[in-house]
């Protein structure tokens, strides 16, 4: 499964420098509002140093890592819902991403034009929030007629009129829709909606140099993810070698697309199992609690239609004995069945019969 992110934010708190140097892009990124028309999107591979590790031992032809997609939007302003600035019809490029990443701005610069209704990260986080919720609403109630009518013919769908309903009203007292209490079938009823104020949203603190390892306070009970802009930048100019030096002399362990990645598979419940052999290394993503055949799917359908079992090593148990051969005189490899949950880091060779 592949990871997308929706990067947001007012103009000129840094969304196209970052997204250019996480994607080792070359968009405008410029010192006015708007330097961003059409949206942008990257691939970028997610930094795991464990494919390394497994590929010493097996020496294959290629190491896959998992990925995943940025996209980034023309800066939001104030009053977006109503027109201003280029409007929120941008928003529709994110809608169907799995998480929202709005940037907000921390660092000082004076040469730095900012907009003039903000004036620290908590305002830029409420104007984002609230042009999200209002866009929403729009799109809820562009779609009550339809779902009234449709309540009306068949009254197996009243309940899914009644849960979008609910949401209209909790929206226009300003809150997100991700905030109204709810059950899974409730959720379920506003899945094919794409609400970005469903989805998990991550704050990106876009930072000065010296406040790379800050511990931020919360924004809108969310604890930001502090990244510094021109570090990255800057290491996106690097190779591997040099860049593992800059971010030593920075006092850095790893870079800031490593921790954003991170977080966003925490943020997501996400994990990683590998497939390791001769031809490739490869790092697939899951959901935490996916059990085998689930896993076995991500590969592809046929797998977990016809899955058989697992056999699967730990991670650590993979490196320590010297790879499969090892694992196994050693008692370390193990055949688990349909109802095995996967753990994060499992070295697994499905076998299945279609």
């Amino acid at each position: 499964m592949a990871l997308s992110i929706g990067i947001v934010g007012l103009p000129n708190v840094g969304k196209s420098t970052l997204f250019n140097s996480l994607t080792k892009q070359n968009i405008l990124a410029a010192n006015y509002p708007f330097a961003t028309i059409e949206p942008n999107q990257g691939i970028v591979p997610v930094p795991d140093e464990r494919l390394q590790k497994l590929a010493d031992i097996v020496h294959p032809g290629r190491i896959v890592p998992a990925t995943v997609e940025f996209v980034d939007i023309a800066g939001l302003v104030k009053g977006a819902s109503q027109g201003e600035g280029l409007g929120n019809q941008f928003l529709a490029n994110i809608r169907e991403c799995d998480a929202i990443c709005e940037v907000v701005r921390y660092f000082e610069d004076p040469d730095i034009v900012r907009s003039d209704c903000c004036t620290n990260p908590e305002s830029d986080f409420d104007i984002i929030r609230t042009e999200l919720v209002l866009a929403d609403l729009a799109t809820v109630e562009k779609a009550l007629p339809r779902l009234e009518k449709d309540a009306k013919r068949d009254k197996e769908l009243s309940a899914k009129y009644e849960t979008v309903k609910r949401v209209a009203t909790w929206m226009n007292e300003g809150n997100p829709a991700r905030s109204m209490e709810m059950d899974d079938e409730e959720r379920t009823h506003l899945y094919d909606l794409h609400l970005m104020t469903m989805k998990p949203i991550m704050v990106l603190a876009n930072v000065d140099e010296d406040q790379v390892t800050a511990d931020l306070p919360e924004i809108g009970g969310i604890k930001p993810l502090p990244l510094c802009a021109k570090i990255e930048s800057e290491l996106a100019e690097l190779d591997e070698e040099d860049a593992a030096m800059y971010l030593a002399d920075l006092g850095l362990k790893e870079s800031g697309l490593s921790r954003l990645a991170k977080a966003a598979y925490n943020l997501l419940g996400l994990q990683s199992f590998f497939t390791a052999g001769e031809m490739e290394v490869k790092a697939w993503t899951i959901h935490i609690g996916d059990t085998a055949p689930q896993a076995a799917g991500v590969i592809h359908s046929d797998f977990e239609r016809g899955f058989i079992r697992a056999e699967t090593i730990a991670y650590d148990d993979y490196v320590e004995l010297g790879g499969e051969a090892g694992a196994k005189a050693a008692g370390k490899l193990r055949v688990e069945g349909k109802d095995y949950v996967v753990q994060d880091g499992d070295v697994m060779h499905f076998r299945f019969n279609v």
